[in-house]
């Protein structure tokens, strides 16, 4: 069999130049030393949802109603968590792309990993309270976990038809508005899973939301760092894409993060009526879900705090009527402007 891969070795003293982009640089520039500085904190801060106090989870003394509306949660969690993984090692591989420095790749490759620990996490919390590995084929014990499964099969259908607009989006957009959209989702996470981290009763959860809540709010820092470095020569053109797509994360994360939005979520008429039924029975039980009121505070004071970052760069922050928030008409949002992050 003869080869037709074309040689040069033989033909010039040095190789031709490498066409761009390559898969990889071969460099390890560091300009931006606070991106080195979470970097190390990541490898300070590891840990492992295995090794949390399992032990003193027992399921048997809930009731469940209570199981299976605590493992709605996880469940609600897991769309986005479970979706993070590919996520940011799709933005990882951008990084190497196009030759971002050093810290840049090396704070891709720590939210990739944390992400498949939350991912994780979601998974041994579901497992012991169900007792079944695989929220969508668990068989529910009450009325209850029928409605809920019903809205999580209706979750991960929405959820996966998001993939293909990522997918899109990543090689057509800078790393500098894949940010703006990262950061949104961070400052709102980090906020809700150290108030879930206060409020849970279980010694497990607590321990996993301090930590899932710590993992977030380094994920909120190395954005702040990108954003620094990149936002002033942003151009004209670029701050409106960040303007739409900080509108479109709105939609898209206000499924976990406060309600989902029913003209952009395709969902049943009875979704909210029964996350809520849900959350009040998990509430009850000990797990620290945040109220409707709380839930609409959070989310309104994380969008605040993110059109305070981006009016130091002059960039046009959408208007945000669901929380109060004034601003420019983002009127259309379809799935060719989604980053899902969270």
């Amino acid at each position: 069999m003869s080869s037709h891969k074309e040689c040069f070795a033989d033909k010039m003293e040095l190789p031709p130049p490498v066409e761009q982009p390559n898969i990889y640089p071969l460099s390890w520039n560091r300009k931006t030393r606070k991106l080195q500085e979470v970097w190390e904190a990541s490898l300070r801060e590891h840990w492992d949802p295995e090794k949390l106090p399992w032990d003193t989870l027992d399921v048997d003394s809930y009731s469940w109603e209570e199981r299976e509306s605590i493992a709605y949660w996880w469940t609600l969690l897991s769309v986005f968590d479970a979706s993070a993984p590919p996520v940011f090692a799709g933005a990882l591989i951008k990084t190497y792309e196009v030759h971002e420095e050093d810290p840049v790749r090396k704070c891709f490759f720590s939210v990739t990993r944390d992400e498949q620990n939350h991912e994780i996490m979601c998974g041994l919390a579901i497992t012991k309270l169900l007792e079944h590995p695989d929220p969508l084929s668990y068989e529910p014990k009450t009325e209850l976990g029928k409605r809920l499964q019903k809205n999580a099969q209706w979750l991960y259908f929405n959820g996966g038809r998001y993939w293909n607009g990522y997918k899109q989006a990543v090689p057509k957009y800078d790393l500098a508005v894949l940010f703006s959209s990262f950061l949104m989702g961070e400052i709102a996470a980090a906020t809700i899973f150290k108030q879930m981290f206060e409020s849970a009763r279980e010694p497990v959860f607590k321990e996993a939301f301090k930590n899932i809540g710590r993992d977030e709010g380094r994920h909120m820092a190395i954005c702040m760092a990108v954003m620094e470095r990149d936002y002033p020569g942003m151009k004209d053109e670029m701050k409106a894409i960040v303007t739409k797509q900080i509108r479109a994360g709105y939609l898209f994360l206000s499924a976990v993060l406060f309600e989902p939005p029913m003209e952009f979520w395709d969902l049943p008429a009875d979704f909210i009526a029964n996350q809520r039924e849900g959350e009040e029975v998990a509430r009850g039980a000990g797990f620290g879900i945040p109220s409707y009121d709380m839930k609409k505070e959070n989310w309104r004071n994380a969008i605040v705090n993110l059109k305070g970052v981006l009016d130091r760069y002059n960039i046009p922050f959408p208007a945000i009527p669901e929380v109060g928030i004034t601003g420019e008409e983002v009127s259309e949002v379809d799935m060719q402007d989604i980053i899902p992050v969270f």
